[in-house]
């Protein structure tokens, strides 16, 4: 079978990489298309995961849609060259649309409410079956499946994953010793519009009050401060997961890695605009389990982040709350794979 996925987002990458080699090592072929966003194709590179990249990220309203238009004619070609017989996606609208143009079946997967509410109408219609986890609020009908599971265990649970500090260390970073992560995002993208996270002043006092606890490193989507330099991420994107593994704590405006954090068992702080009652669903269920701490105005957030690393019980219980939520959950990987070869069948 020819399994064809497309990828526009670091996280798509971490999302079906396993799969990627799961269907490569039972003699499939595969097809990765890719966008240029943030660390997409570093990824992709550090991987060993071959790819055709078909658009760059672009930087403004207009351009966004031009840039959907013309790779949408790009993945059109892409899927006839490939003769795909499954294409995969996290709500793409042009994948899902270019692959119901050429008659080919295809797979999305979201968890996100929100951007599925705004991209739904474009997805929706020309999917042949959308995967959710069980969780996930909106009923999506006919096409619609569920699985007891979130996106990151398809990378982060304990069947993908192996934490290794070798790497770390070579880069300087002192495993053993307390040390932060905090990640701060653009708020450029699509369905961002009219979101904020942390101002510069909480960043100040985050990265002023983590450091005399420990070691502060800062991954940011946008152009970091002068006075952030110092804090820069010493690692390669593809060492993130174990950065954040050993950390003492994690703190941002970011989605996915405070969940990233949370599956990995690191007290993690999130603080954005979109945190409230309508709120995406997986973040309300994991602060409802004490593996998250979501909190709107900035400084309630600063105020939890001192909260948790003054207590010398966090790390623990947030050990303890990982253990009994992943002893409830899929391998994510294993799903993936499961409705690709149905739908591609």
């Amino acid at each position: 079978m020819n399994v064809h996925f497309e990828v526009g987002h670091p996280a798509h990458v971490h999302l079906f990489k396993h799969a990627i080699w799961e269907f490569q090592d039972r003699g499939h072929e595969t097809l990765v298309t890719a966008r240029e966003k943030e660390v997409t194709t570093d990824l992709l590179d550090a991987y060993d995961i071959d790819y055709e990249v078909l658009s760059t990220q672009a930087d403004s309203t207009p351009r966004l849609i031009l840039e959907w238009a013309l790779r949408e004619l790009k993945l059109i070609r892409a899927i006839r060259a490939f003769d795909s017989d499954v294409v995969v996606s996290h709500l793409s609208p042009v994948a899902a649309q270019a692959a119901r143009l050429t008659g080919t079946p295809s797979v999305t997967f979201t968890d996100d409410e929100v951007e599925t509410r705004s991209l739904r109408r474009f997805t929706l219609p020309f999917t042949s079956r959308i995967c959710t986890p069980a969780g996930f609020e909106l009923d999506l009908g006919e096409k619609h499946r569920r699985y007891d599971g979130y996106h990151e265990l398809a990378y982060l649970h304990p069947e993908r994953f192996d934490p290794d500090p070798s790497s770390l260390r070579d880069h300087g970073v002192a495993v053993d010793e307390p040390y932060y992560v905090l990640r701060f995002v653009s708020w450029a993208a699509h369905h961002d519009v009219g979101r904020s996270g942390f101002s510069r002043d909480a960043k100040r006092t985050l990265v002023d009050y983590l450091s005399e606890r420990g070691t502060v490193y800062i991954t940011s989507e946008s152009e970091l401060p002068p006075e952030f330099e110092r804090h820069r991420l010493p690692i390669p994107p593809e060492d993130i997961h174990d950065l954040l593994y050993y950390a003492d704590g994690y703190v941002g405006d970011s989605q996915t890695m405070a969940l990233e954090a949370a599956f990995l068992g690191t007290p993690s702080v999130r603080s954005n605009s979109f945190v409230g009652d309508d709120d995406i669903s997986m973040f309300r269920e994991l602060d409802d389990r004490g593996l998250i701490v979501n909190v709107a105005d900035e400084e309630e957030a600063i105020a939890r982040v001192r909260d948790i690393v003054e207590s010398p019980e966090s790390a623990a219980q947030w050990d303890h709350r990982r253990e009994r939520l992943l002893a409830e959950r899929v391998d994510v990987t294993d799903v993936v794979v499961e409705e690709t070869l149905d739908v591609g069948r």
